[in-house]
């Protein structure tokens, strides 16, 4: 992508459809006169007298609790310094999308328009009553640090400048696990930090708290090395002046067994590297591009262990690891201010989570076969699911035992299981299959890349590096489109009715005959077939041409399921083939099946589509809970349409005993543990959350999915083939640019696990 379209692309996101990235949604019933009248005028002003009488109540009656300020000026903004404060709105809203998705907490960003320091402090210390915490961001040194430590003392509610606390945290965590791995104690290292701005300092006064000794520690900043001889120094530089008579970073890298980065690319040579003591500790973490590159790094000292700032490299240093999960600890128990040793608790426990065993899930969405504890993996990756349960109740504990908190906790099972229930609306499973997919991209066919929506999905999917897109149709149109969107890549373009392809055509022609030509098909057929793209395309993948095929955007769904039946046919023991459909929903992931193909499945083949269901799901990484739905609870009715799901799921019993599969239950029981806990207690469902509906039939499923979509406005990706022999998927009619990308990267996930079926096979 060239740097225009990228530009274009960004300001586009940023714009369309709504400008922004953040907005307020209600959380209250507005349909009515009666709750109007509760939500303003007259009845706003029972708990406006309740909040009057003490001032406490304000966490009762509003969303203080859950609401935190992102504050800035726009004086150390990312790489782009000083730009002021409405410059700085884009990245103050995503940092409040970041709050949202990783710890459901809501967010207003403050852009402050004033350099002088008393005057922003007096104007966060106005506005603080709104808050339940405040997040300052993007203030440039020295100035940041009195901000910071005149709001902790002023202010009654937690602050945070996650510029110099969320990198230290997260580096700190790192920093223990990986002196544990080379055996060397945190008070006996000789420590290089490259960098003296916020982040660097807070670094290393987090270090020493946990052990550093200050004569080990040399500070180099862009003048050299920080010496206690040096004239005009900061108070927080002083605070680390060395006695050693050292002038270069080339200096102090001798002998030094721990180099932190927080500086510019590529300062940091092979020869420093060399000169450096066994088994160096090294986090370059200068972003967009290192201190030294990790590839070099890692040629040059085998006895590394290197982190960077980058998702490109093991053991990358994201604040996302910890902001959101510190705030969301410290408002839930009302903690006063975030301290030493909350911050130290959120170390502790970053750390000990990398000790433990992984998920399936974080394997699967970083392509990883077994992430073990080790140099390459000392920090858990932004996308576990366990952060959400280990880092907020391990600050929260820290603040009421170092007596902050003012809201304890008193039920620490409960309080975990709300944690887990907030992520409940989280797409976080699709940011998991688009980084599962990019870990081996695959070749995809597009079998309508001649419409526009399609092939801006086939360069978002090209561009992320998701898959690598073959594009069939009018080579003429394709060209043009392309023209259109400033997709200038080199890809290979497939008109079956061209000339050029006559050779191909031809081949696949007669493959094709030979395999149907007990069921009346003749070569003459099968030509003429092979210049239609969908019987072209799923030739293509089942010659092995490419990996996986996409299509379906423009035609039917019945006239792209038959070609690719007829050509690729099903799964071994598959005697139907299925559909499935995530739906992204408020209460999590929920998969519906079978959305498209079969109108009334047997008993058997009910149980088959589960089986399928239950295998997908893996797939995503999820541990499946099955529900087979009925209009009927375990034997209240006769008719044979209930009958039925009740014979699927003895079958599922009898040939699957492990699946966590059992009905027939009515959907509202399925979707409702406490009802079903209450009123089923023998089911194996009991006591656990359903993630999967399988439907007696078309009509039901098909209507329920497309009723969720558009009633609720929950997001899909499917319908996702089941029992296919090779990865084929088929779009619904019409299907929106995000829908293909979706569709893409399920296509590519579903190639790669095929793949590894053969190889284990």
């Amino acid at each position: 992508m060239s740097k225009q379209s990228k530009r274009r692309e960004a300001l586009l996101y940023h714009a369309k459809p709504k400008p922004g990235k953040i907005q307020v949604v209600p959380t209250k019933n507005y349909s009515s006169q009666r709750d109007l009248s509760l939500a303003y005028s007259p009845g706003v002003a029972e708990p406006c007298l309740e909040i009057a009488k003490d001032v406490k109540n304000v966490y009762k009656y509003t969303a203080k609790g859950n609401l935190v300020a992102v504050i800035t000026n726009g004086t150390a903004v990312l790489g782009l310094g000083n730009i002021g404060p409405e410059a700085s709105k884009p990245v103050m809203e995503g940092k409040g999308l970041l709050f949202k998705i990783f710890a459901d907490i809501d967010v207003f960003d403050i852009e402050i328009n004033t350099e002088d320091v008393d005057a922003f402090i007096e104007t966060v210390k106005n506005i603080a009553p709104t808050f339940g915490g405040i997040n300052l961001e993007d203030i440039k040194a020295p100035e940041a640090f009195e901000i910071e430590r005149r709001l902790k003392a002023e202010l009654d509610i937690p602050v945070m400048h996650d510029d110099q606390h969320g990198t230290a945290i997260i580096s700190a965590a790192a920093l223990l696990n990986a002196l544990e791995l080379v055996d060397k104690k945190i008070e006996d290292v000789l420590i290089v930090i490259n960098g003296a701005g916020a982040a660097a300092i807070s670094c290393t006064r987090l270090y020493k708290a946990f052990g550093a000794k200050r004569e080990n520690i040399v500070m180099v900043d862009s003048k050299g090395v920080i010496r206690d001889d040096r004239e005009e120094l900061s108070e927080e530089k002083s605070e680390f002046a060395t006695h050693r008579r050292i002038d270069s970073l080339e200096d102090a890298m001798k002998d030094a067994d721990v180099f932190v980065g927080l500086s510019i690319a590529d300062i940091v040579t092979p020869e420093m590297l060399l000169s450096m003591a066994k088994n160096p500790i090294v986090f370059a973490m200068a972003n967009p591009n290192p201190e030294i590159e990790y590839d070099l790094a890692v040629k040059t000292r085998k006895d590394i262990i290197m982190a960077t700032g980058r998702s490109d490299h093991p053991n990358q240093v994201n604040n996302v690891l910890g902001f959101p999960f510190i705030f969301r600890g410290a408002l839930d128990v009302r903690a006063t201010k975030i301290n030493e040793a909350m911050k130290m608790a959120a170390v502790k426990a970053l750390a000990e989570l990398a000790k433990e065993a992984v998920p399936e899930q974080v394997n699967i969405a970083y392509g990883e076969t077994k992430l073990i504890f080790g140099k390459e993996y000392i920090i858990p990756k932004p996308f576990d699911p366990r952060l959400i349960a280990v880092v907020p109740p391990a600050v929260a504990r820290a603040a009421m035992e170092s007596g902050v908190a003012t809201e304890p906790i008193k039920d620490w099972g409960k309080y975990v299981d709300e944690l887990n229930e907030r992520m409940g609306s989280d797409n976080k499973i699709v940011r998991l299959l688009l980084n599962r997919a990019k870990t081996n991209p695959k070749r995809i066919v597009f079998a309508e890349a001649d419409h526009i929506d399609v092939l801006k999905a086939a360069q978002i999917v090209f561009e992320d590096g998701i898959g690598i897109p073959v594009l069939l149709g009018r080579k003429e149109i394709i060209l043009e489109l392309m023209g259109q969107i400033d997709f200038e890549e080199d890809l290979e373009i497939i008109d079956p009715k061209s000339d050029d392809q006559t050779e191909k055509l031809n081949r696949y022609a007669e493959t094709f005959w030979k395999s149907r030509r007990r069921s009346g098909i003749t070569l003459y057929a099968a030509q003429k077939l092979m210049r239609e793209r969908n019987y072209f395309a799923a030739m293509m993948l089942r010659e092995g041409d490419v990996d996986c095929m996409i299509s379906g955007y423009s035609r039917s769904y019945p006239t792209v399921v038959r070609p690719v039946l007829e050509t690729i046919g099903k799964f071994e023991g598959v005697n139907k083939v299925a559909t499935t459909n995530l739906m992204l929903t408020k209460r999590g992931p929920l998969f519906i099946s079978d959305t498209s193909i079969n109108i009334d499945p047997s008993a058997k083949e009910l149980a088959k589509i589960a089986q399928m269901t239950n295998y997908t799901m893996k797939m995503f990484g999820l541990d499946p809970v099955i529900a087979m739905i009925s209009y009927a609870n375990f034997g209240s009715s006769k008719d044979p349409h209930a009958t039925k799901v009740q014979e699927a799921v003895e079958l599922l019993h009898k040939s699957n005993p492990d699946m966590i599969v059992d009905g027939e239950l009515q959907t509202d029981f399925a979707l409702n543990p406490e009802m079903l806990q209450k009123t089923f207690p023998f089911s194996k469902l009991a006591g656990k959350k359903v993630n999967a509906l399988v439907f007696p039939n078309l009509d039901s499923a098909n209507s329920n999915y497309k009723l969720l979509k558009e009633l609720n406005n929950v997001e899909s990706i499917g319908p996702i083939m089941l029992g296919m022999r090779k990865p084929v998927h088929i779009l619904q009619l019409g299907a929106s640019v995000e829908e293909i990308v979706n569709m893409a990267a399920v296509a590519v996930v579903d190639a790669q696990q095929k793949e590894k079926r053969r190889r284990d096979h």
